[in-house]
């Protein structure tokens, strides 16, 4: 097979999906070009650098195009995340060969910008313009893939797609680089929290926040790393109300990582509100759970997925639910000693590149053999609302 596009893959989930392939005996050869790896956060980008991004794509494809077309043809093409230009540019070629074309589509560019981030009104003549490339790069695709099924029903009732295109493949986690975190020893000290990743609505970093001032008087010490989108409301936040039990980083290298989830007791996961929140499992949690740390995250149809009730070491709470968050840390801090030994059902396998690699593995085939998916694999009815997260549970 070939994986093709201008990917990114500076992002675990391309590097996820390649090495997966590969664990599971596929060969993969790479139509690639490196245009977004140096880039961190693409949503904080002026508008000048963007443009010279796009320049920079549009002067990869031809090159890129030509070697897809003189290459040997491949059972099924891959378009890597973030591929809406690529899918479009390629189909048309990929059907002259008579290859069948997968998109890894991941996320959704009008759903971040316009419905979770808020950056553009909906009827903002640019947000038209991403609604529309989207739609057409979906259809386009043969098949196209989202990291949850809860987030390939939204990509099915958003875009007009029968259910059986869009299918899910978990984002998973690279377990070289989350090994299971070494026991805490046992120590006097406050029980140390740990939240990281972008400073964005679907986190709810104002949730852990307001979370640490109804715990201002408890032995916790809260680590935050991340920045982004709503760094001045963290800023003026903690301008209005100073803790003194919250240490705030803006950034940690990816592989140090590690290091500061075995430093915590306790690490975090999501808690916005949005509806995009109750959609996705983000690449914290898949990490977190290999490093068999303890997690607090919220509730939501998208992490019943992944996580049950016999997954002991992981605390579902409501969304933008401060009070919720802080009585599930009194919870923990009452076990003192205990829960620094919470290990829970390991479920390593479960979130490895190889058994993500099994999932896509899996579609890629349906796509050649020209298979539906079974009624397992498929998203809730596209016509259907998403159902309810539960209110509270601890499992």
């Amino acid at each position: 097979m070939v994986f093709w596009g201008t990917y990114d893959l500076s992002k675990p989930r391309n590097r996820i999906l390649l090495a997966g392939l590969r664990a599971n005996g596929v060969q993969v050869d790479e139509c690639h070009a490196s245009i977004w790896e140096h880039v961190r956060d693409k949503g904080t980008l002026a508008p000048g650098r963007i443009a010279r991004h796009l320049v920079r794509t549009a002067l990869a494809y031809p090159s890129l195009l030509v070697r897809f077309w003189r290459g040997p043809a491949p059972d099924v093409v891959l378009v890597g995340y973030l591929g809406q230009l690529d899918v479009l540019l390629l189909c048309p070629f990929a059907r002259l060969r008579g290859i069948p074309v997968v998109w890894d589509q991941f996320i959704s560019l009008y759903d971040t910008v316009v419905c979770d981030r808020r950056k553009l009104a909906p009827r903002h003549p640019l947000a038209r313009l991403l609604h529309a490339g989207e739609w057409a790069a979906c259809r386009a695709a043969d098949r196209v893939l989202m990291d949850t099924r809860e987030h390939a029903a939204y990509v099915a009732r958003t875009f007009g797609l029968d259910s059986a295109r869009v299918e899910s493949v978990w984002v998973g986690a690279e377990t070289q680089s989350f090994p299971p975190a070494r026991p805490r020893p046992e120590q006097d000290g406050p029980m140390t929290v740990l939240f990281y990743g972008q400073l964005i609505p679907l986190h709810g970093v104002d949730t852990i926040i307001r979370a640490a001032r109804l715990m201002r008087a408890r032995p916790i010490q809260f680590v935050l790393i991340g920045s982004g989108q709503e760094e001045g409301r963290v800023r003026a936040m903690l301008a209005e109300e100073p803790l003194a039990q919250l240490e705030w980083l803006p950034w940690v290298e990816y592989e140090q990582l590690i290091e500061r989830i075995e430093r915590a007791d306790v690490c975090l996961g999501i808690f916005g509100s949005t509806d995009k929140a109750a959609r996705v499992i983000p690449n914290k949690v898949f990490q977190i759970v290999a490093a068999r740390r303890p997690l607090i995250t919220r509730d939501s149809p998208a992490i019943r997925e992944l996580l049950g009730s016999d997954d002991e070491g992981v605390w579902l709470v409501p969304p933008a639910d401060p009070g919720a968050l802080a009585s599930a840390l009194e919870s923990l801090l009452q076990r003192g000693a205990r829960l620094r030994h919470v290990r829970g059902r390991d479920r390593r396998d479960d979130v490895s590149p190889r058994a993500i690699g099994r999932q896509l593995l899996d579609v890629l085939e349906r796509v050649t053999r020209g298979e539906r998916p079974p009624a397992a694999a498929l998203p809730p009815s596209a016509a259907a609302p998403s159902p309810r997260a539960p209110q509270s549970s601890h499992t």
